[in-house]
């Protein structure tokens, strides 16, 4: 069985029906990139999964449980994390505050020295509050949050959104460390060479239907299928 296993999932906001039987699925130690154009419903599916947004109808089966439907607290309980393109660290708080408290309710943790290996100008302003933090520190700071909980699963929406090329490049190498490392990591990115470099499988998303689905080499390979989908 699959890690994650969605099938037929539906989500609206209000009356607006943006998910339409959206199902994917993600195995253990994978990669797996959600792409499509803007308002495509690729972060309503993160948030969808993660019990931000409760869907209307069909299943999430994660670790072999059902979730779908559940509270957020409960779904990161059970080993799934969502990095909000928002990033919403405490900016009253410095670093190393942020990832400890992140980290309170874990029944597993990573030790600080690990998420500093893996971010090592985060050692460096532990001591800085999270309102001081440049745009990629906090993003560094969002993805330390998550893993200092030892996700099983982690969801990356936009995680290279406006930073500049030398902290995407750095971010990457996070990303690709982790990857290597084993952590199954769902990434949703406007940034399609990143994307393409990390994934291992592409799934692509229009007007909240999967109209794609298949190797992000496949993808490299053939352009005209993103050129199709996305106009890009």
């Amino acid at each position: 069985m699959s890690l994650l296993e969605v099938t037929n999932l539906n989500s609206y906001y209000g009356d607006s029906h943006i998910l339409f039987d959206v199902s994917m699925r993600v195995e253990k130690n994978e990669v797996v990139a959600l792409l499509g154009r803007n308002g495509a419903g690729k972060s309503t599916t993160l948030k969808s999964l993660m019990g931000v947004v409760t869907p209307r109808t069909g299943q999430v089966i994660f670790d072999g449980a059902d979730i779908a439907g559940k509270k957020s607290h409960t779904i990161a309980q059970a080993g799934m994390q969502l990095v909000h393109e928002d990033r919403r660290i405490f900016g009253s708080l410095n670093v190393e505050e942020n990832i400890v408290l992140a980290g309170l309710t874990a029944t597993s943790k990573w030790p600080l020295e690990r998420i500093y290996e893996m971010f090592p100008r985060l050692k460096e302003r532990r001591t800085s509050r999270g309102t001081d933090l440049s745009g990629g520190e906090q993003q560094m700071l969002a993805i330390a949050r998550a893993l200092v909980r030892d996700p099983k699963i982690i969801l990356l929406d936009e995680p290279f959104e406006g930073l500049a090329p030398v902290i995407v490049r750095d971010l990457m190498k996070a990303c690709r460390n982790l990857a290597d490392a084993g952590q199954t990591i769902v990434l949703v990115e406007q940034n399609l060479a990143a994307t393409l470099t990390l994934a291992q499988r592409v799934y692509i998303i229009n007007n909240g239907h999967i109209v794609h689905e298949g190797p992000a080499a496949e993808i490299k390979a053939a352009p005209e299928i993103l050129h199709r989908h996305l106009g890009v």
